[in-house]
């Protein structure tokens, strides 16, 4: 199955009320193991990828071929997209555009309202040209991910008016409003903005995009989708999973040095966080 672009993925999901989760690439491992647990529970899945993973794993073009690689010789049949994460400007959106990505991130966030909007429009009269669809972000998102670093003082819920003019201006296909979320392991309780979600779902009317998906209670998950996510992000929980059961192998047999032994079980790990996931998001079998 070719690779996809998320549209038609997320406003499946936002219409029956489930989400599609994004799930980071950081390497081959974590892109076997993502792409067999989609094809396992028949779910459609994002795949992530932020600038400082595609540098790592060899850049834009390479990601893409590593993917439709072990599409074909997994015999994918489900939804695929490869998503760029945190898009950090028009020229990086449009080069993975050209890299065969199917959707991309603006991250305008950091900018004034005016100027989010603007280079939000402006990848969006590249993209949809060709077919690729287009996520923003209003508010900023706590926590680090890759090379994002937002302090809690710079954290900011998004304003329901601003969240408005932004989605109606733009015509941006899924919207990220930073609600409480956080990247990278949380600090205490999470505390979702579901006042203010429930709004901004009502004012925008397309598939809203939770950041930071690893650590939220499946109540507020389930709550977070009934006020119009469909995109939930999730990588820290695939890192911390991975990395636990390459340190019980080699605390096992701290003489192993086959590479194969160790990242095997970690490609195991990601898999079934992946699938408990798609589980939990209502994904499994929807594709």
């Amino acid at each position: 199955m070719p690779l996809v672009s998320m549209k038609e993925m997320l406003e499946k999901a936002k219409a029956e009320k489930y989400a599609v989760g994004q799930f980071n690439l950081n390497n081959l491992e974590f892109t076997q193991a993502i792409l067999l647990a989609a094809e396992e529970e028949k779910s459609p899945v994002i795949c992530g990828v932020s600038e400082g993973a595609a540098r790592y794993m060899g850049g834009f073009k390479t990601v893409v071929n590593m993917v439709k690689s072990l599409m074909e010789e997994y015999k994918i049949t489900v939804p695929v997209a490869i998503h760029l994460d945190h898009g950090s400007s028009f020229e990086k959106c449009v080069e993975a555009i050209h890299a065969g990505f199917t959707s991309v991130m603006i991250d305008g966030s950091h900018h004034p309202l005016e100027e989010n909007i603007a280079i939000t429009k402006q990848v969006i009269a590249v993209a949809h040209t060709l077919g690729v669809s287009v996520e923003a972000e209003l508010g900023r998102i706590g926590g680090q991910e890759d090379d994002l670093i937002v302090d809690d003082a710079e954290a900011a819920y998004a304003i329901p008016a601003e969240c408005e003019q932004l989605v109606r201006e733009t015509g941006v296909d899924c919207f990220a409003p930073a609600l409480g979320s956080v990247h990278g392991p949380y600090k205490g309780e999470p505390n979702l903005g579901f006042d203010r979600m429930k709004e901004i779902d009502a004012l925008v009317g397309i598939p809203l995009v939770l950041h930071g998906g690893t650590g939220i209670p499946t109540k507020d998950i389930q709550k977070a989708i009934e006020f119009g996510h469909a995109k939930i992000n999730v990588n820290t929980e695939s890192q911390i999973s991975s990395a636990k059961a390459v340190r019980e192998v080699l605390a096992e047999k701290p003489d192993l040095y086959d590479p194969r032994k160790f990242l095997g079980p970690a490609r195991d790990a990601i898999k079934e966080t992946v699938k408990g996931k798609m589980r939990e998001f209502g994904s499994s079998n929807k594709a």
